[in-house]
């Protein structure tokens, strides 16, 4: 049998260890894909850590995985060998749940996450559910797709669904590994995007990112200065802070929204006056199924929307992890097998 190397952890917060495996055979509703690259997700602390309720060791992490499929299962009829296709964060779904019968797949009460229910995207192949593979336009590199199949996706899906028109005003909290796609999105959108951050130092790439105004977070109140600016129709939170999370929402316009992508752990504070008085909102977004994906991948092309991300090799992924977990990456780290 052909042997593959992956990176594994074998308990919750163990090291990763580089094995040999056999490489595995498709179901017959599964796909092979031949990984080209993966993109390291602050997620994948889920899978290392051992925090998500129910998950088995050994597993192999990686839910930003883009490859090129080179076997099929025996009743996979929609993808060929040889097509490049990518995997992201949702790994397929039941199709029978109440979600799925409304073709909310993301939602499935049983959906399957890529390297946490089932190997992923940390090795030279991994299996899918058919379900879950997004086709990726041919005249983007592996290395850059990747991320967006999670971090792209995730701020695409969500701007594109918030209930903003081209023209409203629309900030950005947070430029790092969602943020700065986020600007991007943002800016191509049509919206008169706005940065928030910390130090005035970020505000020249947030403006080369697209945005057209920025906020220090340092430098004053956020939320008064958006006022300033008329409020905000929408605020994509992507930095996983639920205190400077909480102080954006008197920022918002009447009717406005606070989408929240970034994930803290601690619990918000809101004060439901600012939400009643103004009708405004708070929600949360995952990230999308695999037409969401494609979708992303497309409009990222079309747009010219790309993460910046630096590359390691798989031999190097617990110092390609750390330069992630640390926030030292800028901003997006990516695997390249065979690098």
């Amino acid at each position: 049998m052909a042997r593959m190397k992956v990176a594994q952890v074998v308990k919750a917060g163990g090291n990763f260890e580089i094995v040999e495996r056999e490489v595995p055979q498709p179901g017959p509703h599964e796909v092979r894909v031949k990984v080209e690259a993966c993109g390291i997700c602050h997620s994948d602390l889920l899978t290392k850590e051992g925090v998500w309720p129910g998950i088995q060791f050994p597993r192999v992490p990686g839910h930003e995985v883009a490859g090129r499929i080179d076997a099929v299962g025996s009743e996979v009829k929609n993808w060929k060998i040889g097509q490049r296709v990518g995997v992201g964060w949702h790994g397929g779904h039941c199709f029978v749940c109440d979600a799925c019968r409304r073709g909310d797949f993301v939602l499935c009460a049983v959906g399957k996450i890529t390297g946490i229910t089932h190997d992923g995207g940390y090795g030279e192949y991994m299996l899918s559910p058919a379900e879950a593979v997004a086709a990726i336009p041919d005249d983007l590199p592996a290395a850059e797709a990747a991320p967006l199949l999670c971090a792209g996706i995730t701020v695409f899906n969500s701007l594109r669904n918030s209930g903003a028109r081209a023209g409203d005003l629309v900030a950005v909290q947070g430029i790092g590994g969602l943020g700065h796609l986020g600007i991007q999105y943002a800016n191509q959108m049509g919206f008169d995007t706005v940065a928030v951050g910390r130090g005035k130092d970020k505000e020249p790439l947030a403006k080369k990112l697209g945005a057209k105004h920025f906020v220090d977070t340092g430098a004053g109140d956020p939320a008064a200065r958006l006022q300033k600016l008329g409020g905000a129709r929408v605020i994509l939170a992507t930095a996983p802070d639920a205190k400077s999370m909480s102080a954006l929402v008197s920022g918002l316009s009447s009717n406005g929204k606070l989408v929240l992508v970034g994930a803290p752990m601690e619990p918000m504070t809101v004060n439901v006056l600012d939400l009643i008085s103004l009708r405004r909102s708070i929600q949360g977004w995952p990230s999308g199924a695999a037409m969401d994906s494609e979708d992303t991948l497309r409009f990222s092309l079309q747009s010219g929307v790309r993460p910046m991300i630096e590359k390691y090799p798989l031999a190097k992924v617990a110092e390609a992890y750390d330069q992630m977990i640390s926030g030292r990456a800028r901003f997006r780290v990516v695997l390249i097998m065979g690098g």
